[in-house]
């Protein structure tokens, strides 16, 4: 297992600090508190098991909003060639 401080596993994983927090907190990650010079810092316990878990939900937020964008396409054309009729029966387009 490999240990690494929040920010480190932040900038590693693309997330922010404050999310990395909230998952340690509600026990998405194993954590350690070790005291350095006076301070505790928190390391993340990573193994590779976990990180492409972390990874899967943003790859599935990914295919759902290109979905969403392809959908929003589709629905655009639809309007454009419903505007295009309406405007020919009005005789507004020649």
């Amino acid at each position: 297992m490999e240990r690494m401080t929040i920010k480190r596993y932040a900038a590693t994983h693309k997330l922010s600090m404050f999310n990395v927090v909230k998952m340690v907190k509600s026990g998405e990650l194993k954590s350690e508190v070790v005291e350095e010079d006076g301070k505790e810092t928190t390391y993340i316990l990573c193994d590779e098991t976990k990180k492409t878990t972390v990874n899967q939900p943003a790859s599935t937020q990914e295919s759902k909003e290109t979905d969403r964008l392809t959908a929003l396409e589709r629905e655009v054309a639809i309007l454009k060639r419903e505007l295009d009729a309406l405007k020919m029966s009005m005789g507004l387009r020649g």
